[in-house]
């Protein structure tokens, strides 16, 4: 009967053990997703900020609506987006433009490189971690209704207060991204 009981206890020790792993490799595999996910998003951020600066400098009558974007080019996004992937030992499976709550943003699948591991669960050594996250672009700053981009606009960014004056702009007047755009997970 101590034998009888001991293979149990051994048994049910393994079990929780190749559960915990792949617990453990889907763990990973959502950190993966998520890096991956906020890294095209900074990406595709930090081209706002570029085209609104372009835009300031070169006199675009529409600067204004790179503020809020309804969607966005991301050219570099998607590589961003495999870069942060692959620094977490995994592959973008899925990649695409996201629109949640009004905000655009990216989509991301992810798996693994790694797998579960070996365990009494046959099965397991050739199972991979698979996780998707959503990352978006909110702007921050409120344009005011009768802003007229020709001449000096002050924006109110969650509470600062930024000063873009196409008459007098230089690049190095616009403030950091992070100002003018949170990036954020959605799910």
């Amino acid at each position: 009967m101590y034998i009888w009981l001991t293979g149990i206890l051994l048994f049910a020790a393994f079990a929780f053990f190749a559960f915990a792993q792949a617990a453990s490799a889907r763990n990973g595999a959502q950190s993966a997703a998520d890096a991956a996910a906020l890294a095209a998003a900074q990406s595709a951020r930090d081209e706002l900020v570029k085209g609104l600066g372009d835009g300031v400098v070169g006199g675009d009558a529409d600067w204004l609506d790179w503020l809020d974007p309804e969607e966005l080019e991301g050219g570099e996004a998607a590589a961003a987006a495999a870069a942060l992937a692959a620094e977490n030992d995994a592959a973008v499976t899925e990649f695409g433009g996201a629109t949640v709550a009004g905000y655009p943003g990216y989509a991301v699948d992810i798996q693994t490189n790694f797998t579960v591991g070996e365990s009494i669960i046959p099965g397991t050594e050739t199972k991979h971690a698979n996780a998707h996250a959503t990352a978006v672009i909110e702007p921050r700053c409120d344009v005011p209704v009768d802003a007229d981009p020709t001449k000096l606009v002050t924006l109110d960014c969650d509470g600062e207060l930024v000063d873009i004056d196409p008459e007098d702009f230089d690049l190095d007047d616009l403030p950091d991204a992070s100002v003018l755009f949170s990036v954020q997970l959605a799910e």
